[in-house]
């Protein structure tokens, strides 16, 4: 059970407790209904209703909605109710990134419940006949689970750049890999899942890599947001994911996809359909048009 219960910790959240938030016509997120109220200081931004909240009709272009959210955001960081600006467009979306009518700051997308996409990177090597993961510590400093464990390249995908432009540039800034390296990285699929955190909903999305690096290579921090890499036997690697919690939660997802494409978890494996369905949930909150 102890893989079931790494998933089972990143969907869990009460859909009773939030309500549609729509822009340009369309549903792009939920909102926890305590939230609403930090939203009617806003009548030229926001109408608020029985069904949800809405954008204004007056907001419905892509220039417009998103310039009024950022003002919100910023003005809802200086009250204390977002607890910071990161300074990151993420596209507000029905559905595809492509499909976004608009974008807002980062730090604001689980208040508003919108769908967050993001890059994993495991990156592995063959020694002898032995399959070998690299493994983060992420830094003690860092904003969101100081300390915990991630895959050896992991980040968030802003608006602005492409799935590969991201890519390198996480690469490089979190590991020093070369771009030449990472123009072997193979996409192998998404993970995703919905959770209810303190600050709201996220329905995210985490495109996932697979990238044989050479024996000799060794990761290094450059950005300061990893505080040490090791190079782990994958029974190792499994034996963390199921004996705790020492995983960022849904880089644990992203290891156990891992240990299931390389045959590590078979179907031999208790709950091995449950496994696989766990980490390609459907929102449990559709994202639905009206």
């Amino acid at each position: 059970m102890a893989y079931l219960d790494r998933i089972e910790a990143c969907n869990r959240h009460d859909p009773a407790g939030f309500v549609p938030f729509r822009a340009a016509g369309k549903c792009v997120g939920w909102l926890r209904t305590d939230f609403i109220v930090h939203l009617e200081s806003f009548p030229e931004v926001f109408a608020i209703g029985s069904d949800g909240v809405a954008l204004q009709r007056g907001l419905w272009t892509f220039e417009a909605a998103s310039e009024a959210l950022d003002r919100v955001v910023r003005a809802l960081v200086d009250e204390g109710v977002v607890p910071r600006y990161h300074g990151e467009r993420y596209p507000v979306t029905p559905g595809n990134r492509e499909a976004a009518v608009c974008t807002l700051d980062r730090a604001a997308a689980p208040h508003f419940g919108v769908r967050a996409f993001g890059q994993h990177l495991n990156g592995y090597v063959r020694r002898r006949d032995e399959l070998l993961v690299w493994v983060a510590r992420r830094a003690r400093d860092k904003w969101n689970f100081p300390g915990r464990l991630d895959q050896v390249v992991a980040g968030g995908l802003p608006y602005e750049l492409t799935l590969a432009e991201n890519l390198v540039k996480e690469c490089a800034e979190e590991a020093s890999i070369p771009e030449q390296l990472v123009a072997a990285a193979r996409p192998v699929g998404a993970v995703t899942y919905c959770h209810e955190n303190v600050h709201g909903l996220k329905p995210d999305v985490i495109y996932t890599y697979d990238l044989e690096l050479p024996a000799d290579f060794e990761p290094r921090a450059h950005d300061g947001e990893v505080e040490a890499f090791e190079l782990w036997t994958l029974d190792r690697l499994a034996d963390t994911l199921r004996e705790g919690e020492e995983f960022k939660p849904n880089c644990a997802l992203v290891a156990i996809d891992f240990l299931v494409r390389h045959g590590y978890i078979d179907p031999g494996e208790p709950d091995y359909l449950a496994i696989v369905a766990g980490l390609r949930r459907p929102p449990a909150l559709p994202l639905l048009e009206g």
